[in-house]
């Protein structure tokens, strides 16, 4: 029988877990993670994945589970949204960082790329918990769009992180190193591209309000002209 990996850092402290529960530590914890509750999903995700690369663990089903349980738990985050509603948002969003004005802002942007927003957030923390509950609020169509968009997004998501996980396998600890060592530059090319997303949202802000202002003045212009009179 293969020995257990050992597993490096944050993953450590969830070996005991996996030894023990297996793949019920990877659907209850990925499930609950996905409408919310604040436990390591991702991160369990993971850590079975590598079991799996060191033959602890079926592959096929730590996948299969996991995305399962994605699914399912962004769903009943996506009925809470919907039965919930803003009265949710303002009595307990505080506690997941989902203040009313950020709500606002989310909505917004839920409302011009919903979809998108719905398969990328996956990847995302905050996003990943949060998503079903904001798509359920701002009334998302279900079956035409949360579903097959979120569905889209679960499976990435297994995908990628189960392949990193069953590909570093027994292995793990210097795979682990490998992205310590790097992930200054990770943070460092993530900073450059918030710095350049942030500069082209403040320089189309500065160009919007003249224009903004010049239709203004021309509907004003229109409403002030007597009807039935106009130049030639």
């Amino acid at each position: 029988m293969s020995l257990s990996p050992q597993l490096p850092g944050i993953f450590h402290a969830l070996g005991p877990t996996i030894q023990n529960y297996g793949y019920l530590a990877v659907g209850s914890l990925v499930l609950l993670e996905d409408f919310g509750v604040p436990v390591p999903g991702e991160t369990v995700l993971i850590a079975a994945a590598v079991y799996a690369g060191a033959g602890r663990l079926n592959v096929v089903a730590v996948a299969a589970l996991a995305f399962v349980a994605a699914v399912v738990g962004d769903n009943i985050g996506y009925l809470i949204g919907r039965l919930g509603g803003r009265a949710l948002v303002a009595r307990f969003g505080r506690y997941v960082l989902l203040t009313p004005e950020r709500f606002d802002r989310a909505e917004h942007f839920f409302r011009r790329h919903g979809g998108k927003v719905v398969t990328v957030a996956r990847f995302i923390d905050i996003l990943r918990q949060a998503n079903g509950i904001i798509a359920g609020i701002t009334e998302m169509p279900w079956a035409s769009r949360f579903l097959p968009f979120n569905a889209l997004g679960a499976a990435l998501w297994v995908s990628l992180w189960t392949a990193v996980g069953y590909t570093a396998g027994s292995n793990i600890n210097a795979v682990y190193n490998d992205i310590v060592r790097y992930e200054l530059y990770f943070a460092g090319l993530a900073a450059v591209v918030v710095l350049v997303l942030v500069g082209r949202h403040l320089m189309a802000r500065r160009r919007n309000p003249g224009t903004t202002g010049s239709a203004q003045g021309a509907v004003a212009e229109g409403e002030g002209e007597p009807q039935g009179v106009r130049s030639s």
